[in-house]
């Protein structure tokens, strides 16, 4: 009989030890912090509580709701946070299709073309990225993060002149010592 206990105590021990093994080795998996990559800052708002896949309580009843006028966001801060989201997850259709949407709000703003460029980019839509890109820079010729991203661009299509001038115009516009620091390595290891 006390072998019988020893065995079973051991293979209780051992299922404890074997499923805390794999909790913390999947852990990653199941609990999502926030990423931080995201194309920009994300704008600040109203607290909510997060429901799974980045779904807010405020929008809870909208989801469960079967009216369908309900189901089209217009707030430009929610429309902002839900593409930063798509776009952290890699999601880039999804987080172009909210930048397209932001950029019908607000046509002027060079952060939205900055975000929509860099999301075309990683789409595969250099051509397309850079067009609005450069549209933005026309808009504020001083905006530093859009320079910075047209030199990330330029440089990851081969295109090192327009990536040597774009990086430079990071370094000498706007007062963010980060993005000004980002673009001097950029140039710094252009060939």
């Amino acid at each position: 009989m006390t072998r019988d206990f020893r065995f079973w105590t051991l293979m209780v021990v051992f299922q404890f030890g074997f499923g805390f093994a794999v909790y913390a080795v999947t852990r990653d998996y199941y609990v999502q912090e926030p990423s931080n990559t995201s194309p920009h800052a994300l704008p600040s708002g109203g607290a909510s509580t997060a429901w799974p896949n980045g779904i807010a309580a405020n929008e809870l009843a909208r989801l469960t709701s079967s009216a369908p006028s309900q189901s089209v966001i217009t707030d430009p801060v929610e429309i902002s946070r839900q593409a930063d989201v798509f776009f952290s997850n890699r999601q880039y259709q999804q987080a172009a299709e909210m930048y397209e949407r932001l950029l019908t709000l607000s046509p002027n703003n060079p952060e939205i073309h900055n975000n929509l460029g860099l999301t075309l980019h990683y789409m595969g839509q250099s051509s397309e990225a850079l067009r609005r890109l450069e549209k933005g820079a026309a808009l504020d010729p001083d905006h530093q993060r859009i320079w910075l991203t047209i030199g990330f661009v330029n440089s990851e299509l081969g295109n090192f002149d327009r990536a040597r001038t774009a990086l430079t115009n990071a370094t000498l516009v706007g007062d963010n010592d980060s993005i000004r620091q980002s673009a001097q390595k950029m140039l710094d290891n252009l060939p």
